[in-house]
């Protein structure tokens, strides 16, 4: 018995083996006409196994360029659109540098810093208070996720000075931290359960 792990592998597997062995049998096929007929059925069953797409605007144009992609673009037939190259597949993406930012305090993030330079921004009022609040707050969270002791109010507002490039200079008591709570899931206790299901039979 062959097993499909030990044949070649499908360009389109979400087509199954059985619709590439259809489209390797019409390579076979001499006759245009018939060759021609055969990938127009093809396609039909192609299309029939995925009715939700039929819908689509393309579904016709993705329909024959998977013919296209299984025959290795051998298969000699008048297609009904202009199938996608083969040329074009083979082309890899243009490389994408990966940003270069450097961080005064990693353990923040981009997030907590963007947000620290659009406060200095602000003009002083209860808006600005206000958002240097969360940001605080925020800036607890992650200090917690970070570094796991107790969270010092003042290194807060220190780091509020050096990353907003000394614009942001509050005061200690205007800053209004929410004490962080972990809430554990309680525990049934089955045998306390189990002892006083006996009781009550």
């Amino acid at each position: 018995m062959e097993y499909n792990t030990q044949q070649r592998k499908l360009p389109l597997p979400e087509y199954g083996r059985s619709v590439q062995n259809m489209v390797d049998h019409a390579l076979t096929i001499e006759d245009r006409e018939e060759r021609q007929c055969c990938a127009n059925t093809i396609v039909k069953i192609m299309g029939g196994m995925f009715p939700y797409l039929r819908d689509e605007s393309d579904n016709n144009q993705k329909l024959w360029d998977h013919l296209a992609i299984m025959s290795d673009f051998k298969l000699d037939i008048d297609y009904p659109v202009e199938v996608v190259k083969k040329e074009s597949l083979e082309v890899k993406p243009e490389h994408i540098a990966y940003p270069k930012r450097t961080y005064r305090f990693r353990h923040y993030g981009q997030y907590v810093q963007t947000l620290v330079k659009k406060a200095a921004e602000y003009e002083d009022g209860e808006e600005k208070n206000q958002l240097i609040n969360l940001i605080a707050n925020q800036m607890r969270k992650d200090l917690q996720n970070w570094n796991k002791d107790s969270v010092d109010a003042q290194k807060i507002v220190d780091d509020l000075s050096v990353l907003s490039e000394g614009v942001l200079k509050v005061d200690l008591e205007s800053i209004h931290l929410v004490e962080q709570r972990n809430f554990m899931p309680r525990r049934r206790n089955n045998n306390n359960n189990n002892q006083q299901k006996r009781r009550n039979n």
